[in-house]
């Protein structure tokens, strides 16, 4: 049975239990969600040493997870056996094919754990059908670029603060679809700032270092006014400090930038283009005022330009010697121009 993550967990606060689990999938955070929860509150902490076997996937084999997985716990109700990064299961012959011979009659008190990360196990194998059909499967999904700011948004909600979108799309654009950076940033900022604070650009450049004027953001946005002055401030910015402003993730932003434009151009009812091109609504004005800056065709040798760009930089089209900052200002001279 496929369940999400936060049911998983409610079942298990309710005592309802299947003998096995298997944690899957791209999005490791919800993976680690998963695997702390089992860790802490199946068995007693002082009884651990005695009913809880956790092991790595590379440093086992399967015959000793499903031998240990048949014994009676000693002082417990449930033995807890959980593998992590079960992916690296010592590749003895057909490993997974125990898992599905000990599901035929798996032990009523052994809760059995894989966490398989960056991979699926293979559907069409006996013991991932043997798991759909006894236990409870959890596939994760990374996040999608354009969902980020709503789930840093939620989050911070959650944990009692408030952030604004624009404050959500600075922290997103500096670290990505991580979700796992993503959460280890913002704890950083709720160590630092009273419980129910507003999480603000000025409390975000503090806390993690992005700078609330000069970060890719800012730069997108000056783009699509076409200002001239305030992109040569920030790309010159970007080329003194180049450390933390790589050009790679900007050319890959700013594709994905033009790419919304290009479709906002193509969508006839402008109550659905927020939707459509998967921004924020309060980001729409400012993608509205870009298309009308940029004609399909602009559009188009944009796109022809970061490719360029992305050419020389990796050294494939270089020729002479260019730093990062000489390229990205090449290029945002084309693109504004």
């Amino acid at each position: 049975m496929t369940q999400d993550y936060k049911q998983l967990i409610d079942n298990i606060k309710a005592g309802i239990f299947a003998p096995v689990y298997l944690i899957t999938g791209e999005e490791n955070y919800y993976i680690d969600i998963v695997q702390d929860y089992f860790e802490n509150n199946i068995v007693d902490e002082s009884l651990r040493d005695f009913d809880q076997c956790v092991v790595y996937g590379r440093e086992t084999v399967m015959e000793d997870v499903i031998a240990t997985a048949k014994q009676f716990p000693m002082m417990s109700q449930h033995k807890l056996v959980m593998v992590k990064e079960a992916q690296d299961i010592e590749t003895q012959s057909h490993p997974w094919e125990q898992v599905a011979d000990y599901l035929e009659h798996p032990h009523n008190q052994t809760i059995l754990v894989f966490c398989y990360r960056n991979k699926k196990l293979d559907k069409r194998t006996r013991a991932y059908k043997a798991i759909d059909k006894v236990g409870i499967i959890v596939e994760t999904k990374q996040i999608k670029d354009d969902n980020l700011t709503n789930w840093i948004g939620t989050y911070v909600n959650q944990q009692g603060y408030r952030i604004s979108p624009q404050g959500a799309t600075l922290i997103a654009e500096f670290t990505g679809n991580n979700l796992s950076k993503l959460a280890n940033e913002l704890n950083k900022v709720f160590i630092n700032i009273p419980a129910g604070s507003d999480i603000t650009e000025d409390v975000i450049e503090r806390n993690i270092g992005i700078s609330k004027e000069y970060n890719s953001f800012e730069l997108q946005k000056a783009i699509g006014n076409r200002d001239v002055v305030r992109c040569n401030k920030i790309i010159n910015y970007f080329a003194a400090n180049p450390k933390g402003n790589s050009i790679i993730p900007l050319l890959g932003l700013l594709y994905g930038y033009f790419i919304k434009i290009m479709i906002l151009h193509q969508t006839p009812n402008p109550a659905d283009a927020a939707k459509m091109i998967g921004v924020h609504p309060y980001y729409l004005k400012d993608y509205q005022a870009a298309a009308r800056n940029y004609s399909l065709g602009k559009l188009a040798s944009c796109i022809g330009y970061l490719h360029e760009a992305d050419l020389r930089v990796k050294g494939i089209t270089a020729v002479g010697t260019f730093t990062e900052g000489e390229i990205l200002k090449e290029l945002i001279f084309k693109i504004i121009h």
